[in-house]
């Protein structure tokens, strides 16, 4: 009696592993996919990696206290686009709300679709970069030939000057890369290529 009883349950133990390995390969495949995005809002939300923040209203302290900011700017090499900022460098004061200007001109025969993903160095001032409006918020498309003059409006966050890490910084850069819009990147990244390898301007 014992010995027939044997293969069932071999049979039912079996396929309750199997249903488990099944929930526990569907539920990684999940939670791969949902990494990308909690990591994207995890950034936003702290700063981290030189991600800007987001805001929808100004400073209404301003410090007597400029600080430097330059822009860069870069293409993949999958967009044909001539890309960069109307001017290298301000020197806002901490907490003013200051707009600047990138230009883009499209360089192919055709329209294209671009999206910019951009961070802040030192990575530890991307907390306190403020943006009000942003290029980098839509896709931009361009028509063959044409040249479009995209505004960026920010401030620094006067809670910089409070903290111990960001306190003693007087410079920081503003850089933006445009993709072409399918392809799959993080919101915020730093240039990886060098200038062989992809245009920088």
């Amino acid at each position: 009696m014992t010995t027939a009883n044997v293969g069932p349950a071999k049979r039912t133990g079996n396929g309750t592993i199997l249903v488990l390995c099944l929930v526990f390969v569907c539920g990684m495949v999940g939670m791969a996919y949902a990494a990308v995005p909690l990591y994207r809002l995890f950034c936003q939300v702290t700063g981290y990696n030189g991600t800007t923040q987001r805001v929808e209203q100004y400073s209404e302290t301003i410090l007597d206290r400029t600080v430097k900011v330059t822009f860069d700017s870069n293409t993949s090499n999958g967009l044909n686009w001539d890309f960069r900022p109307a001017q290298r460098s301000i020197d806002p004061k901490i907490g003013e709300t200051v707009e600047v200007r990138f230009k883009a001109t499209n360089r192919s025969s055709v329209p294209t679709t671009g999206t910019a993903v951009f961070n802040v160095t030192p990575m530890e001032a991307g907390a306190y970069f403020n943006k009000v409006e942003c290029f980098c918020f839509t896709e931009t498309t361009l028509q063959p030939g044409e040249t479009l003059e995209m505004p960026v409006v920010f401030f620094v966050d006067p809670d910089i000057v409070k903290t111990r890490e960001t306190k003693d910084i007087h410079t920081m850069t503003l850089s933006y890369t445009f993709y072409p819009s399918k392809t799959d990147k993080p919101v915020a990244a730093l240039p990886v290529k060098t200038e062989g390898q992809e245009q920088k301007l």
